[in-house]
């Protein structure tokens, strides 16, 4: 396991009376980050993906809540972007019981954010958990090893289950993007034409960090410019693509800017 700089940040929030939230894309390590944390404590895991954990926590009553946490201190909700109105069941939690401390990792941010700002206004620490870091990586395997293998991790990414299948980093990643990535894209957004948002991928990869015009782009694959502007936002979203918006010194300049460069 990699050790996380987050983590000490963490840590430094529990027992502050606020729900500690993590997200960030699927298979960056957020649930064996938030286990390693609560190793050495006696805790709830609620797993999302189950229907059954769903159905539990779909709308239900303070006196239904306290039945399933019986004496636990410590809840670990893991996935909850799978579950509809989460947001209100984990303020019951956080308001009303406040010796309980409540741990939350989220895979998208298309409906997370929403479910979770308003009712958790003032009741949790958020955290953004991305792939492996450069940091990360050198302080695992040491500094010659990571140089010599920049070239591979520039290439494939520093997924930790990429950087744990050497030799076999094309499949793994192709297979990390069909399962997760892009399913969650098409799960929780409004993307009708899917083979447009292919497309679009591929246009914008040829043109990775470089300035990215959306006129061109939907000339380029024959959708309006809107279109192109709304798949972007949810590529990014979706942590495939983010926008660095144009620079200038001249203030004025870069708000009136129609260019947005792109990191795949």
């Amino acid at each position: 396991m990699f050790d996380r700089t987050i983590e000490n940040t963490i840590k430094e929030k529990i027992n502050s009376g606020k729900a500690i939230v993590v997200v960030g894309a699927r298979q960056v390590g957020k649930t064996t980050l938030l286990n390693e944390i609560l190793k050495d404590k006696d805790y709830l895991f609620l797993d999302a993906d189950d229907p059954a954990t769903r159905n539990l926590l779909q709308s239900p009553t303070t006196e239904q809540i306290r039945t399933f946490i019986g004496d636990y201190k410590y809840i670990f909700l893991d996935e909850a972007q799978r579950i509809a109105g989460i947001g209100l069941t984990l303020k019951i939690i956080t308001d009303q019981f406040k010796k309980v401390q409540l741990f939350v990792s989220g895979s998208s941010s298309f409906d997370l954010g929403n479910e979770l700002n308003e009712p958790l206004t003032g009741r949790k620490w958020e955290y953004e958990l991305f792939p492996i870091s450069w940091e990360e990586y050198e302080n695992k395997i040491g500094f010659i090893k990571s140089e010599q293998q920049i070239e591979n991790r520039l290439l494939y990414g520093l997924y930790p289950e990429v950087i744990n299948n050497q030799g076999k980093e094309r499949e793994t990643l192709k297979n990390l993007v069909n399962s997760y990535l892009y399913r969650d894209i098409l799960a929780f957004s409004d993307i009708r034409k899917p083979e447009v948002l292919d497309k679009l991928l591929q246009a914008l990869a040829l043109q990775m960090g470089s300035e990215v015009n959306y006129n061109e782009i939907s000339q380029l694959i024959g959708i309006n410019k809107i279109t192109v502007q709304k798949y972007i936002d949810i590529l990014e979203k979706g942590y495939i693509v983010f926008k660095l918006n144009s620079f200038s010194r001249n203030i004025r300049n870069e708000i009136n800017s129609t260019l947005t460069d792109l990191l795949l």
